[in-house]
């Protein structure tokens, strides 16, 4: 297992002020730091890279599809060539970066409705997209995760039923899924029956608290999670992930209102300690 943290707890746009919490993470042991790639320049994130291995940490990369204007999923030829040329930008950056995964929900504008589920077609354009992105990650030696969110996020992609009928879709090995404990509070009913069904799909384990705080603290039962996955031979990323009120673009776009952690390191260590331990006791 290698266990990272998710930056968007720093902001949403990471650069050299956030340096010394990188840095601080390293030194607490954690093996690596999942960066939102959201905006900004590939020439950016060979610069971060570069910085984030100097403190030891290994690559990981959370992206979106950021306006209705580029959804891939779109049956509007422009639109469609704008989310594309988007998906391939995302990868740029990855590989910029040093990615070894992708994760996010790279798929669909996160908040878009179409006031019913995904169509046929769409879903045919998006496992098309995802395997041509596929494609070139198994070129570049890195893994795509796509993330499932709740039904108040997004209409394309929920539960692990159809992660894995989608996954299946893709059918390519270096495409699956980012399995978020949050999101699947909310959709499952049993989180272990949806990790077993999901299986050998899973490329990215997102552990966050059920209020999105720091893990351990709420009602997730994170020991079964973390035997459930074990039972599928996972054993690849596992990253915490926890939002605050401090940053103001995130909590927008989370809906988080409150201060979910008292300081960045009671939520570095707490974080660290209790997966650690809860991994091993699993």
């Amino acid at each position: 297992m290698k266990l990272g943290i998710n930056l968007l707890c720093l902001g949403g746009h990471i650069d050299e002020s956030h340096l010394p919490q990188i840095e601080r993470i390293a030194e607490i042991g954690f093996d690596h730091v999942e960066v939102p790639v959201m905006r900004g320049a590939p020439d950016h994130y060979a610069w971060l890279g570069e910085r984030i291995a100097s403190f030891g940490l290994g690559r990981a990369q959370t992206s979106i599809v950021p306006e209705v204007d580029a959804n891939p999923l779109s049956d509007d030829i422009d639109i469609q060539r704008r989310g594309l040329a988007h998906l391939s930008w995302i990868q740029d950056c990855a590989e910029a970066l040093g990615s070894e995964t992708v994760g996010g929900p790279f798929h669909a504008p996160i908040g878009h409705f179409t006031g019913a589920g995904p169509t046929e077609p769409e879903i045919e354009r998006a496992a098309l997209a995802h395997r041509t992105m596929a494609e070139r990650a198994a070129r570049g030696g890195y893994l795509l995760a796509l993330e499932h969110l709740n039904r108040f996020e997004t209409y394309f992609l929920n539960t692990m039923e159809q992660a894995r009928t989608y996954a299946d879709r893709v059918d390519h090995p270096a495409f699956g899924i980012m399995f978020d404990t949050f999101h699947a509070n909310i959709e499952e009913l049993d989180q272990v029956a949806a990790i077993r069904h999901l299986g050998d799909k899973m490329h990215v384990l997102h552990v966050s608290e059920n209020d999105r705080g720091i893990p351990g603290r709420g009602q997730i039962d994170f020991i079964s999670v973390f035997r459930a996955a074990k039972a599928t031979g996972f054993d690849g990323h596992v990253v915490v992930e926890a939002f605050g009120a401090g940053v103001p673009e995130l909590a927008a776009a989370t809906r988080v209102w409150r201060p979910l952690f008292p300081d960045f390191e009671t939520l570095f260590t707490e974080s660290h300690d209790f997966i650690r331990g809860t991994w091993e006791a699993a």
